[in-house]
């Protein structure tokens, strides 16, 4: 059985990500669900591997010089 620790939601666009953090028998991840009008997929990252992910999305973020357009 999956126990929810965290969700949030993101809308970019016509696009809706949901950001679940669980824990079961396995262990502790994250799943990140896309939803493009019904249609939904999925990755699982292991918690362990969240730090890792963060640095490359960072570099990505950095290197290519995306602006923040939240404001």
């Amino acid at each position: 059985m999956e126990e929810e620790l965290y969700s949030a939601k993101v809308q970019v666009e016509r696009k809706l990500f949901f950001f679940d953090m669980r824990r079961n028998q396995r262990g502790t991840f994250l799943k990140i669900t896309e939803d493009v009008n019904g249609r939904r997929d999925s990755i699982i990252i292991p918690a362990t591997g969240l730090h890792d992910v963060r640095t490359v999305i960072d570099q990505i973020i950095d290197s290519c010089q995306i602006p923040d357009v939240r404001d």
